[in-house]
């Protein structure tokens, strides 16, 4: 894929809106998502510690057991797949590797690896679970508009569903307790309109002094 240019970007960005009816005969392949996934990662993270996980859920009964747990939204069912995006309250752990690869791509000598590796267990293995809660919430909604700008990007369409029943998520999808189910998104080919809004006026969200 091309990098966009400014142009190129603001029109996926103007053209993304929320899509709740799919063609459900359309099936995105498991390569292209995955190069979606693989892009929407590159996406900032507190500490670049990358507090979020993914299940991609197929599987055309298994998507109509998770149309009952999300309200009975319909573009659960009839996309191509649902992503399901987890916030990982324990991100910390993966502190050693993470660094470490930063190490051998060149990215940082071994003395500021140990310095980085130092104040992270210092700081998020003792913060309270919703202050790290709080930390994947907000990770998880940068790597979730990536995600759906370059899907965009491709050719397919998005909606984000944050009302589910995250506990039955949980229950059905044998989620370990260091997870915390956020959002999930439908991604499909669009088989009706997309969900046109409106923005405040700048003036009022944005303050300059």
């Amino acid at each position: 894929m091309n990098l966009p240019t400014d142009q190129n970007l603001s029109t996926i960005i103007k053209e993304r809106h929320s899509v709740r009816k799919y063609d459900p005969t359309y099936k995105i392949s498991k390569k292209e998502i995955e190069n979606i996934l693989d892009e929407a990662t590159q996406a900032p993270s507190s500490s670049n510690l990358q507090a979020w996980r993914f299940i991609v859920i197929e599987d055309q009964n298994t998507k109509k057991e998770l149309r009952q747990i999300a309200n009975n939204q319909e573009s659960v069912e009839t996309s191509s797949a649902v992503i399901a995006v987890l916030g990982d309250t324990e991100m910390y752990k993966n502190v050693d590797k993470i660094y470490g690869m930063n190490v051998a791509a060149g990215f940082m000598d071994q003395a500021t690896r140990e310095r980085m590796v130092s104040n992270t267990m210092n700081t998020y293995p003792h913060a309270p679970k919703e202050t790290r809660e709080s930390i994947a919430n907000f990770d998880a909604g940068l790597v979730s508009m990536q995600l759906m700008l370059i899907a965009k990007s491709k050719g397919y369409d998005t909606v984000t569903m944050g009302g589910f029943n995250k506990q039955q998520f949980i229950e059905k999808f044998d989620v370990p307790e260091r997870y915390v189910p956020i959002v999930l998104i439908a991604i499909g080919k669009s088989a009706g309109p997309s969900f046109q809004t409106t923005r405040l006026p700048l003036n009022e969200v944005a303050k300059f002094i």
